[in-house]
């Protein structure tokens, strides 16, 4: 005990120590090593390292040779004792040990732990793998040089009698596969086999860490051509590791209980971490997905399930005939334990087998939803969370088929009086709000009577994630909630909470990103509420300021303040702003928020600049008088952060000055030169988020509509990527008011656009519906060009774009085209045209099947092998592997997840396996090209395409308007039952 508070003491006043207090402590350490005692030995190692760690190696260079010679020795107790410091040693300091002035110290070092796998003493032999295995990750060069012969060791180590040792040999296949998969391919096979064993070990810490090598292997691009061959024998092991063992049993038999009305403990409550608000152009899915089934205590069960959803991302269907008999089985067994694992497989396998699970989900999701109500709590449990993963297949469904008993069956395991069940249906259900967003309106009287009930009685631990439930319905719904109703009920149970809270009680985040949310949605409903939230949110920013400000002037008397308090208040003010628009106007005139804000633009922390420039944004819309007279001091800020390497402070910052600009008008002129410079680099940087080129391009455009002139002279620097960038985003305000600036600034410089005019018309034709005198701007800027250039430059042009680009420009309008069909029975002679679906953007529970397969001759003029647009090209196919050799089709037979192709020479077999995409709404340009065709075509969603030659195959799976030329001329078309409304 003593030595452990020794080494407590040193680990925080090293640097205050005289340097004989020093030297006599390592003395003894060193001295300590041979206790025949292991806790003293363990003791002595702990304060060596600890030394090691604070002061460096440097600072006692004499450590490693002097542990180095103590490895000679025929003393057990020194061996064990010198091992167990060299194990720690190399657990902190290894970055220390791989410096270059300790390289040859770690030369030696290796091949001392390699000579003692073979140990007698299996305590020995252990610690020397655990030692060696410390360096793999880092690949030291060091290690790299002796790599064959810690290989030829660890093989003669993989059957041996130690546990612990087995273990550390299943790590070190782990540790080699995630960085030099290379050097274990000759291998492969042996190695696969002796890790399906161990996966399968009586001894669960080494299953575990046998289990891990499948999650590594994964991510190796060889994954697929290594684990093929296996899968017959792997998946059912990954599926038995997936029921409950009893030591897990064990650990969760507090879980079991009606436990709601205990309070949590501290222990229980895991940090959590705020993100601030981020002003992106479209809706970015972070993919953020509430996978806590696997993460939280981690053991075989969840590395199994997480193995074996990596591995059905990878195979997909292949996995399903070695897994569907298994679970089905344990699906009707009497065991719980069996019935709770299948649940679990069949989550698991949700995202990777998607397709080919639909034609079970029907059956499967009525059982799921049954065993919302099932005796067994962790049945409960696990059934909420494999609901959630089938959630976007659901609201495509009849909402009374499944959605409708599914909200109901949540709402009461919400209300459950088992605290896991409670955790487990409040995250499935905020999964299910992202996914059936407005759909839940019909339901909201029952939501909010049940979450409002919820927040009376959850504990600690589950209120926090109630609060997100309650954000992500009002961010699902929006105005929806709206309704003096719904404020009355919600509004007061927030709000007792709210007061209930210190301003130091970090409980405070959860809320806030809550209120945040529901401030948003409710509008100008929260006025009522607004002017407590928003003056608590300033005296937290002011407070926390003070406070750093107090701390940089005397760190020794004041602690750094907790930041997060700034964040998740300014990014409630966010959502107050955005909510209230300019009723907010009152609330500013009696606060002190703009100095504040100042200052904030000025903080250290990235996350606290992110959301003041948010927030600077917001307010510059609807009440710019506050911000105008410290205008001048923001726009240095501002400028200062487009050079941030944080790409979301200078994301925000880039949006706030695209608002400034908007609200200033020609006054914007004395700050452009600020702006352009840095904003043309951003826009013409590689490899960039998208949204940050969209957000450059948007402010650069509303440069451009209130100072066209100082921006005009960097046009060719820009006008590519500005129109790539703009592009692909639907129209929208800010996507007008971009356009008229680059129109202004191409009328004062036309030549800046003569190179590139063929993107300008790309994206002035990726409009659906602009207003009138915005198309009169297109209008004379293309009757410019055409002027410019001469009759017969314009007509060469004009016959070179695709003619899809050549309709849209014609009309200043996208989907306004319409396809020839040939009807099933008719000749390729006769045709009947039919219309479009309006162009509107589909939810993700309204597309359609609009066409069956159809095979389209390219015309002659088309057979170019020029790009369109000089885009890169872009386009979904299936792996190599499955496409056919190019040649002529005799039939396709369309079924609801692949395309079956038959080779009328070879009389071949193959399939191409239909593409899924999320949420690719919006409309894109694909192009394709091989050593015969090229073709170009539109759509909006997923598909497959297939090139071979003299004919397009285009099968449409999730279409919502199918767009062709009609250029295109039909050669022969083959109906069959469209498949209706299905969701992505």
């Amino acid at each position: 005990m003593s030595g452990l508070i020794l080494k407590n003491h040193l680990a925080s006043t090293y640097s205050k120590q005289p340097p004989d207090v020093i030297a006599c402590v390592k003395e003894e350490a060193l001295r300590s090593m041979n206790d025949p005692h292991p806790l003293i030995r363990s003791t002595a190692g702990t304060l060596i390292t600890t030394l090691v760690s604070v002061g460096g190696l440097q600072s006692w260079p004499q450590v490693i040779p002097q542990l180095i010679q103590s490895l000679t020795t025929h003393d057990p107790y020194l061996l064990q004792g010198t091992f167990d410091a060299l194990k720690k040693i190399c657990e902190d300091s290894k970055d220390d040990l791989e410096d270059d002035s300790f390289v040859n110290v770690l030369d030696e070092l290796i091949p001392k732990f390699i000579q003692f796998f073979s140990h007698p003493h299996p305590k020995i032999r252990s610690l020397a793998l655990h030692c060696a295995n410390q360096f793999i990750s880092n690949q030291s060069r060091a290690f790299m040089n002796h790599i064959d012969e810690f290989l030829r060791a660890l093989f003669a180590l993989a059957d041996d009698s130690s546990k612990e040792v087995v273990k550390l040999v299943c790590s070190a296949f782990v540790f080699l596969v995630e960085v030099r998969v290379d050097i274990l391919l000759p291998h492969m096979p042996n190695i696969i086999e002796y890790i399906l064993l161990r996966t399968q070990d009586a001894d669960e810490a080494t299953a575990l860490e046998a289990c891990e090598f499948w999650l590594s292997l994964s991510d190796a691009p060889l994954c697929f051509q290594v684990l093929s061959g296996y899968l017959d024998r792997l998946i059912p092991v990954l599926v038995r590791g997936m029921k409950y063992s009893e030591s897990d049993l064990a650990l969760l038999s507090n879980d079991l209980d009606n436990d709601s009305h205990v309070p949590d403990k501290d222990s229980d409550i895991k940090p959590r971490f705020h993100k601030p608000r981020n002003r992106m152009q479209g809706d970015e899915d972070d993919d953020d997905d509430d996978d806590d089934e696997y993460v939280s205590n981690w053991t075989l069960r969840k590395c199994s399930a997480a193995a074996l959803d990596v591995l059905a991302n990878i195979f997909h269907s292949e996995i399903l005939q070695y897994l569907l008999p298994t679970t089905k089985e344990y699906l009707l067994s009497q065991d719980w334990c069996y019935r709770e694992s299948a649940i679990l497989v069949l989550g698991a396998i949700a995202e990777g087998c998607m397709n080919d699970m639909v034609p079970y989900l029907p059956d499967l999701c009525t059982i799921f939803i049954k065993a919302l109500a099932d005796p067994k709590p962790l049945i409960r449990s696990i059934a909420c969370w494999t609901l959630s993963r089938y959630a976007n297949w659901i609201v495509g469904q009849p909402h009374d088929q499944y959605l409708r008993p599914l909200v109901g069956e949540l709402l009461n395991r919400i209300l459950d009086t088992n605290k896991r069940v409670q955790e487990s249906a409040c995250s499935a259900f905020a999964t299910l709000e992202e996914e059936a967003g407005t759909d839940l309106c019909p339901y909201l009287d029952h939501i909010l009577q049940t979450l409002v009930t919820a927040l009376g009685q959850y504990q600690h631990k589950n209120l926090i994630i109630l609060y997100d439930a309650i954000g992500t319905l009002a961010d699902s719904v929006g105005h929806n909630l709206y309704k003096k109703d719904y404020e009355d009920l919600l509004m007061p149970a927030l709000f007792t909470k709210w007061n209930n809270l210190r301003d130091d009680d970090k409980d405070l985040f959860p809320l806030l990103e809550c209120l945040s949310s529901v401030a948003t949605a409710l509008g100008i409903g929260f006025l009522p509420y607004c002017a407590p939230v928003f003056n608590r949110c300033v005296a937290l920013v002011e407070k926390t300021i003070q406070q750093s400000m107090a701390n940089a002037q005397q760190p020794e008397l004041y602690e750094q303040p907790d930041k997060d308090f700034m964040v998740v208040s300014l990014d409630l003010l966010s959502g107050i702003a955005e909510g209230l628009g300019n009723h907010i106007e009152p609330l500013m005139a009696n606060s002190n928020l703009i100095t504040l804000l100042h200052q904030c633009a000025q903080d250290q922390q990235p996350d606290v600049r992110q959301s003041t420039f948010a927030l600077l944004g917001d307010l510059t819309k609807v009440c710019f008088a506050h911000i105008k007279p410290q205008v001048a001091a923001f726009m240095s800020v501002l400028a200062q952060n487009l050079s941030s390497p944080n790409i979301s402070v200078c994301n925000n910052a880039i949006w706030a000055i695209g608002e400034i600009c908007m609200q200033m008008g020609d006054e914007m002129q004395l700050y452009a030169s600020l702006f352009i410079q840095p904003l043309v680099e951003i826009i013409n940087r590689q490899n960039a988020p998208k949204t940050l080129h969209e957000n450059a391009a948007i402010t650069i455009g509303r440069l451009g509509y209130v100072c066209p002139r100082e921006i005009s002279s960097f046009l060719p620097l820009f006008i590519r990527a500005w129109c790539l960038s703009l592009r692909n985003i639907r129209d929208n305000e800010e996507k007008d008011s971009a356009f008229r600036g680059i129109c202004n600034v191409i009328t004062l410089n036309p030549q800046g656009v003569m190179n590139e005019f063929l993107f300008f018309c790309d994206a002035v034709a990726s409009w659906n519906n602009p207003k009138d005198d915005l198309k009169q701007k297109f209008y004379s800027i293309l009757v410019a060009f055409k002027t410019e250039v001469g009759e017969e430059a314009w007509n060469k042009f004009w016959t070179q774009c695709p003619p899809m680009l050549r309709n849209r420009l014609n009309s200043h309008c996208c989907y306004c085209c319409a396809a020839v069909v040939a009807t099933p029975h008719a000749s390729s002679a006769h045709y009947q045209r039919i219309c479009l679906l309006p162009s509107v953007r589909p939810s993700a529970r309204s597309l359609y099947c609009l066409s069956s397969p159809l095979y389209l001759r390219l015309p002659s003029h088309f057979l170019s092998t020029r790009r369109p647009f000089g885009l890169q090209p872009s386009l979904f196919l299936t792996e190599s592997r499955d496409l056919p050799t190019p040649g002529p089709i005799e039939y396709v037979t369309e079924m609801p997840t692949r395309i079956h192709l038959t080779h009328t020479r070879t009389g071949t077999h193959t399939h191409i396996r239909p593409f899924f995409a999320r949420l690719l709404f919006r409309p894109f340009f694909c192009y394709c090209h091989t050593s015969h065709t090229s073709a170009h075509t539109q759509t909006i969603s997923s598909f497959s395409l297939l090139i071979v030659p003299q004919f397009l195959v285009v099968f449409f799976v999730h279409a919502e308007k199918l767009i062709l030329s009609a250029d295109f001329s039909l050669h022969s078309f083959h109906a069959h039952p469209p498949l209706g409304p299905f969701s992505t």
